[in-house]
């Protein structure tokens, strides 16, 4: 009775330590202080009319008219139901957040540690190097959630297939069932497709091996049932991907039917993101070296430099001393080529030096699939630094246009360094090899990566010239600020430089020690936890720490209403608002009280966007009218915010005239230069069949009017003379919105590029627009049926397995 029990207290240990470990980090959750989340402010503006939705209704929108006119909510903010997985995945994040993430990645990297059996107190090692990574934990401070939470269950992900290919098949596949069904419903495509790469690359170098060992049908019966594990995972999330799948279809990441830009030149129609959007973020060649020297190229965009720096000094006699501080404080120290860099994807200096050593002490597949992953993300990562490896994968592989920053395919190798650098580690550990291996080993990963480190200690500042994109500004600003700002750019350089090299000779001398016996293993792996630990910490807190958190009334209602925001709610109509003071197309702020022009999504409406570039960017009054644009938001020429009220909006909805027929969408959206919105409107040929009237009557006497508004129910009252068309002033999307007349469902057209119209017969009528989405039943299906199979076959296989057993 008492082995089991043994046997998983130290399963039990490492996990109470991972909750502690947490917490500590993110103590300001004691106090009940929540993080400052950029990304995260933004959606709250997004979503509060959909949880104010939720709470007066108990039910689920699956539409906003808050953001971009109106768009749906399932890449937003979205209960989909009988989501079970989201019920266990909220189990496992039962800490506050950010803490939940950083136990995540704990939890999962030592599962993954101890699928590949390298023992508990290694595998807790390898658990905190993994997850104090520092572009992980930076993540989280801006509020990358979606992706930290993707990444967190990359491991248990890989640990679910390692265990199938180690011939483990039931619990393998459970394991890798559920937590690919995690890792999809953590809803960060982007991460889960490089993960896929990782997972092809692990298959190739087991089919080589498998070939050479003549174990092909045992290779391939682990591929089946992983396939199995992985169709009925990606069933248990069909609803969420169903409903995503339709949405990229009509978003920017889809493919646009326009073949001009706004300034007229012409383009290329594609299904996916532009090559220059997609390597905008690409990581520069010597910018790799982050990797190992943390603020190799500067670090962030700002950086703290202190009171004691060049900067400040040279500042503090020519400027005012108040704000000679201010711009040391945000001193930018980013010399590469990337637009904005929060921090350096620092994966650490000991760190490093263990995945060197791995690869003189692991042997076999696995060395060979983690150098493979290395290799493979680190050269991905430079983008439009290597073109034509980039160019390759967007023109020819299957969906990596539709994902833009190419530096964050980095993640892999933030997985793969420190599993090859524990793995050795357990290797050194091992009796099996003998004293003058490890030796050997040992003294090679110290020369490669203490001489890497020396070399830029002694001799990198004269390598470089840390010169950046902006740095013409700074002189024009004040002559000699560039001098002083290259200086401390060097200083901190050299600093780094010498702290990685301390952290490898530190590193090599606890291995040395352990390998001549003058230091026992246990003490060995406390010591280098601790190096670990204080090595990746110390940069973590200089870009996420206490001063992030806020009280939780702050992060929950981040925008305080201003005199501007009280003045446009004292009207109660159904209206939308321009806020031109921010970027509206990067903006969640005026969508927490208005219905805003603009929002803040990484995919928004494909023909919302090229509205607003082609048409809204432009003030084309005319279409900010048919948007319902009532009140304008701007600074006046005292830099005062200000409002105004539009005097000629369209209203809710409208009744035209005349139609015009567009043959394209580039005619559509060019015909709205010159449209008199109120009277005229213009729609593709596509919608325009035998018989389709282009002119109506204008009828003094007729009138709409919306009489009931929800986000997913509208309603008007209609009554005229003779038949009209109407233009309602909602963004049409046919996958969803189903128009009816007196209760009988009725065609509805796409006008004026992005909005709904109808013909509506003579009479008194009442029209109703209802958001009615059947990807949301049909995925509901899936699910239940996937959730059913998965049970029966989990069951059936243990039940069948236990008698063959006995």
């Amino acid at each position: 009775m008492n082995f089991p029990i043994k046997k998983a207290a130290p399963y039990f240990v490492a996990i109470v330590a991972f909750i502690l470990i947490s917490v500590a980090y993110f103590s300001p959750i004691l106090e009940g202080k929540k993080i400052f989340q950029s990304d995260i402010m933004h959606f709250t503006g997004m979503a509060k009319d959909i949880n104010d939705f939720r709470a007066e209704n108990d039910a689920e929108p699956y539409w906003t008219n808050a953001a971009f006119g109106g768009m749906p909510t399932y890449n937003l903010s979205i209960l989909y139901p009988n989501d079970y997985v989201k019920k266990f995945d909220g189990f496992l994040r039962f800490l506050p957040r950010p803490a939940d993430y950083l136990f995540l990645y704990l939890l999962g990297f030592f599962i993954l540690l101890t699928v590949l059996k390298v023992e508990y107190k290694l595998a807790i090692l390898g658990a905190l190097a993994f997850g104090f990574s520092t572009y992980f934990i930076i993540i989280l401070g801006v509020g990358h959630n979606s992706k930290a939470h993707a990444i967190a269950y990359m491991p248990i992900v890989l640990a679910g297939i390692l265990m199938v290919l180690q011939r483990n098949y039931l619990w393998g596949f459970l394991l890798t069932a559920v937590a690919m069904s995690l890792e999809i419903k953590a809803s960060h495509p982007q991460m889960t497709y490089y993960l896929f790469f990782v997972v092809l690359i692990l298959g190739v170098f087991y089919l080589i091996e498998a070939f050479k060992e003549r174990q092909l049908p045992d290779f391939f019966k682990s591929i089946a049932i992983l396939v199995v594990a992985v169709v009925l995972a990606i069933g248990t999330n069909a609803t969420s991907l169903l409903a995503t799948k339709e949405y990229v279809s009509h978003s920017t990441r889809g493919k646009s039917e326009l073949t001009i830009n706004p300034d007229g030149s012409s383009k290329v129609a594609s299904s996916g993101l532009s090559k220059e959007y997609i390597t905008d973020y690409s990581y520069g060649v010597l910018e790799t070296f982050n990797l190992f020297i943390p603020r190799f190229m500067g670090g962030g965009n700002y950086e703290n430099v202190g009171l004691d720096s060049n900067i400040y000094n040279f500042l503090k006699d020519r400027t005012d001393p108040s704000q000679a501080k201010e711009f040391a404080e945000f001193a930018p120290m980013y010399w590469g080529k990337q637009p904005i860099v929060e921090a350096p994807a620092y994966i650490g200096a000991v760190l490093v030096f263990l995945f060197v050593l791995g690869l003189f002490l692991v042997k076999g597949k696995l060395k060979k699939w983690l150098v493979g992953v290395v290799v493979f993300s680190i050269l991905l990562s430079w983008g439009k630094n290597l073109n034509f490896l980039t160019n390759f994968f967007i023109d020819y592989v299957p969906m990596y246009n539709k994902f833009r920053a190419v530096s964050s395919i980095q993640v892999i190798a933030e997985l793969a360094v420190p599993l090859l650098g524990i793995l050795g580690l357990n290797e050194l550990f091992n009796k099996s090899n003998t004293t003058e291996i490890k030796l050997k080993a040992l003294k090679n990963s110290f020369f490669i990566a203490g001489g890497i480190a020396l070399i830029f200690t002694l001799l990198g500042t004269n390598l470089f010239d840390f010169e950046g994109l902006r740095d013409a500004s700074y002189d024009q600003l004040l002559p000699g600020l560039l001098e002083n700002i290259v200086a401390d750019r060097k200083a901190i350089f050299f600093s780094d430089s010498l702290r990685t090299l301390i952290f490898v000779v530190i590193s090599a001398g606890v291995l040395w020690l352990f390998i001549k016996e003058k230091l026992n293993k246990n003490y060995a792996i406390i010591v280098l936890g601790a190096i670990i630990l204080f090595d990746l910490v110390s940069v973590d807190r200089r870009y996420v720490n206490n001063a992030d958190f806020k009280s939780a009334r702050e992060i929950q209602k981040p925008f305080i209403a201003s005199e501007i925001d009280r003045e446009i709610l004292k009207d109660k109509s159904y209206y939308r608002v321009a806020n031109f003071i921010v970027d509206p197309m990067n903006d969640g702020s005026t969508s927490y009280y208005h219905n805003s022009i603009g929002g803040y999504h990484a995919a928004k409406l494909e023909r919302y966007q090229e509205l607003y570039d082609f048409q809204i960017s432009k003030n084309n009054i005319e279409v900010l009218n048919m948007l319902n644009t009532k009140y304008f938001v701007f600074e006046d020429g005292s830099n005062r915010e200000t409002v105004q009220q539009n005097p000629e909006p369209n209203g809710n909805t409208w009744l035209i005239n005349t139609i015009k027929i567009a043959n394209n969408a580039n005619e559509e959206i060019l015909a709205l230069d010159s449209l008199k919105t109120k009277t005229e409107a213009v729609i593709d040929k596509r919608f325009v069949s035998e018989g389709f009237k282009t002119s109506y009557p204008k009828d003094s006497t007729a009138t709409i009017q919306l009489t009931s508004y929800a986000l997913n129910n509208l309603v008007y009252d209609f009554n005229a003379s003779t038949n009209q068309f109407a233009v309602f002033s909602e963004i049409y999307y046919k996958d969803g919105w189903n128009a009816y007349i007196d209760g009988k469902l009725t065609p509805h057209y796409r006008v004026n590029f992005v909005l709904r119209g109808m013909e509506i017969p003579q009479g008194n009528h009442k029209i109703e627009f209802k958001f009615e989405p059947t990807v949301i039943k049909t995925g509901t299906t899936i699910t239940l049926i996937s959730y059913g199979l998965l049970l029966v076959i989990f069951v059936g296989w243990f039940f069948v397995k236990r008698r063959k057993t006995n």
